[in-house]
């Protein structure tokens, strides 16, 4: 019932005011909703006003980068354009440069030509103004083999003893004696004693200075101002200072040994002479070694040999013939001087005695005669100078000096030198012009002279700067107001050319040091070309590795180990000529095995070397012993077959090559058996350590990896026993057993090679 019930309606003003809430609430949704729309119309429109602010900005960024790239391009063809320019400047500075400096060159070029035609114009007028009137000091050389008494002969002359203070008695630097005409004419006077005591016609050399029917005495007939005497060293280790003295000297004397008679070295500096076609005579020394000779001091050798017992001049006269059939084998004819009828084509022996001074006066007068007479025209004196530097010498006081022969022209005191060094020309000058006394060599110790001008020929020291490395045996120049010193420096470097293929070394060989550079040559030339040994067997060249001029250090040692490492053992040594070892060096030495050898004799290096190789030949030839496998063929002879079984004793005949203990047997026409190692060998009753082809002996034989081996069983006398060769045994038999084995046996070897398939 109660749900039935009809319920009132709500009053009016009840109903009204929800409708007005009602619209209240409508209208605040319609204001809310239109300034919510409002605020994003804003928002998008600053969106847009920031968009279009950041496209203007980004426009403006763009133009500013096109207008940076813009100016930077300018800047950058600016630069370019620049670049160019400067590229242009500097081809055309470069150009001008060239052009400048080719100037310049062509200019020095034709200064140095004009010259260089003013120079040698000079000299020929010079040439042409020499004259007979004015004649120089003819230049000799001493030359001869070892211990021939050549330095003697000089000390007789000089009445000095220079050889007393020399290693071993032999010369070892090249000094010079000048002799003025006084002393010679005093020297020679023995000789015209003799002449004028005799009435016999003087020979054709003997009246040259010296004739009966003129009062002229020898100073007046002798021309000659002076003798210059350059001592050249004896053994053929200085060939290359020989040579250099030989192209300076006028006349030489070949000193032979009366009792040797001609020897290596005196065979060599003939056959030089001849080369460089220099007139000589030959000084037959020592002739007071003649059996019961009976001494004249200082007399003419006529007077001494007129004085002997027959039988004294017996012997000499044998001697002489024999020395005169040897110089006739080298191709000369020969005679005694004053038996000599025609000078131009005999060569004149003059006997002497360095130790009694016999047949000096002689052999001084046939010199001067023969250059006075035959050279007269080579030695007219020219003032074009010709100066030669003989060695480098540092000296207490004087420090580095020149030892020099002036052959022609004039120096003095100042003179601007041009000299050849090590490193190129040196432009220097001549402080002081030094001379011993006359009949003094330059080597012996005595006060000096000084000079401000002095004339050729003489040698002479000379004192200046920076002479240290001058290069001995090249030219000296003087440069005077009308010459070019770049003229004068290329002329004076001529001389190294020849050097420089002397100090050329191989890939292997011997380290070398001398004192000098002089020396360094001459020991050079020594090793490479030996010459021939005192039995006449040509000697080996030995390779040079380095050389250099001072004391052994030990960086010397390093470069000479270097030998060593690299399998050159033999070579693994350094050869001291005439130099101090320094303490470290010879320590180090010991260490890495070096071998330091030093003399003050050229020829004792070489025999130190050649005992050094020696040595190692032999221990590694007992290394080989076991390796090296001689080839021999061998025969079994049936009816001395000894023991049949291990070991085998059989009688043998060797039909090729040669049977050595050790040598293993086998044949190889059965398989290559292996017979065994021949472990001993009896001949005629003795034990022996080889046979040679041809011979019988009985041989054991031993087989250790086939004690069982029988002889009839596995073979007989029917086989020929072969040695057993191998590539190893033949490269063994090659490096130390060459000259054990003769030219068939070498045949032997190859045919063996054939058998045994060796490649």
């Amino acid at each position: 019932e109660k749900n039935d019930e009809i319920i009132p309606p709500l009053p009016a003003p009840a109903q009204e005011e929800e409708d007005d809430a009602l619209d209240d609430w409508e209208d605040a949704a319609d204001d809310w909703e239109s300034s919510e729309q409002t605020l994003k119309i804003a928002q998008l429109a600053d969106l847009a006003h920031q968009g279009e602010d950041e496209e203007d900005l980004a426009d403006a960024e763009l133009q500013a980068e096109k207008e940076r790239l813009r100016l930077a391009g300018l800047a950058l063809k600016e630069r370019e354009e620049k670049k160019r320019l400067a590229e242009e400047e500097r081809a055309r500075l470069a150009a001008v440069a060239e052009e400048e400096k080719d100037r310049v060159n062509h200019e020095v070029e034709t200064k140095i030509m004009a010259a260089r035609a003013q120079r040698l114009e000079r000299e020929k007028k010079n040439e042409e103004a020499r004259s007979l009137d004015r004649l120089r000091a003819p230049i000799c050389c001493i030359m001869g083999h070892v211990d021939t008494g050549k330095t003697k002969l000089l000390d007789k002359i000089r009445q000095t003893n220079v050889q007393d203070g020399e290693a071993g008695g032999i010369t070892q630097q090249i000094g010079a004696t000048y002799f003025d005409k006084a002393t010679l004419v005093e020297k020679i006077k023995p000789v015209r004693e003799f002449l004028e005591s005799h009435e016999k016609k003087p020979s054709a050399i003997d009246s040259i200075l010296f004739s009966q029917d003129s009062n002229l005495s020898d100073a007046d007939s002798l021309r000659l101002p002076a003798l210059m005497i350059i001592d050249t060293p004896g053994h053929e280790a200085f060939s290359n200072l020989r040579s250099r003295g030989s192209s300076l000297c006028d006349m030489a004397i070949v000193v032979v040994d009366l009792m040797h008679g001609l020897e290596p070295q005196t065979l060599e500096s003939i056959s030089m002479l001849k080369r460089k076609r220099t007139p000589f005579v030959v000084a037959l020394n020592k002739i007071d070694r003649c059996y019961d000779w009976k001494p004249i001091e200082g007399a003419s050798i006529r007077s001494s040999l007129a004085t002997q017992a027959e039988h004294t001049r017996q012997e000499f006269q044998q001697r002489f013939e024999q020395c005169s059939v040897e110089l006739n084998e080298q191709g000369l004819n020969v005679s005694l001087y004053w038996e000599n009828t025609d000078p131009k084509t005999y060569v004149s022996i003059v006997p002497t005695s360095a130790i009694t001074g016999e047949g000096v006066p002689d052999l001084l007068r046939t010199v001067l005669s023969l250059t006075q007479q035959r050279l007269a025209e080579k030695l007219m004196w020219c003032a074009t100078l010709q100066c030669t530097v003989l060695e480098v010498k540092v000296v207490e006081g004087l420090g580095a000096t020149l030892d020099v022969i002036l052959v022609n022209g004039t120096l003095f005191e100042g003179d601007t030198l041009v000299v050849c060094t090590q490193e190129g020309a040196l432009v220097t000058q001549a402080r002081a012009l030094l001379t011993p006394p006359p009949s003094r060599e330059t080597r012996v110790k005595t006060e000096l002279i000084k000079h401000e001008r002095i004339e050729a020929a003489v040698g002479l020291k000379i004192t200046g700067p920076n002479l240290d490395k001058v290069v001995p045996g090249t030219s000296v120049f003087v440069c005077g107001p009308d010459d070019s010193l770049d003229d004068l420096k290329e002329e004076v470097m001529r001389d190294v050319s020849a050097l420089v293929s002397s100090l050329a070394t191989e890939d292997h060989g011997v380290s070398v040091q001398a004192s000098t550079l002089g020396a360094l040559e001459a020991l050079l030339e020594f090793l490479r070309n030996p010459g021939k040994d005192r039995d006449g067997k040509e000697r080996a060249p030995i390779p040079v590795f380095s050389a250099s001029v001072g004391p052994i250090y030990k960086k010397d040692v390093i470069r000479a180990s270097v030998m060593g490492k690299k399998g050159h053992e033999e070579y693994a040594c350094i050869l001291g000529f005439d130099v101090p070892v320094d303490r470290d060096a010879r320590a180090h030495a010991e260490e890495v095995g070096v071998q330091i050898f030093t003399a003050d004799i050229i020829y004792h290096l070489e025999n130190h070397f050649t005992r050094h190789l020696d040595d190692i030949m032999e221990r590694k030839r007992n290394e080989a012993r076991d390796i090296a496998v001689f080839p021999v063929l061998v025969r079994i002879s049936p009816k001395h077959v000894f023991n049949a079984k291990d070991p085998i004793v059989v009688g043998v005949t060797v039909d090729d090559g040669i049977l050595k203990v050790g040598t293993p047997l086998c044949i190889p026409h059965n398989g290559f058996l292996d017979v065994g190692v021949v472990q001993s060998i009896e001949c005629n009753h003795k034990e022996v350590d080889r046979v040679k082809k041809g011979q019988e002996c009985a041989i054991k034989i031993v087989n250790q990896a086939n004690p069982t081996l029988t002889y009839g069983r596995q073979f007989d006398a029917t086989h020929t026993l072969y040695s057993k060769l191998s590539r190893a045994s033949i490269d063994a038999l090659k490096a130390y057993f060459k000259d054990d084995l003769s030219n068939e046996d070498w045949k032997l070897v190859i045919k063996l090679k054939k058998v045994f398939s060796i490649i």
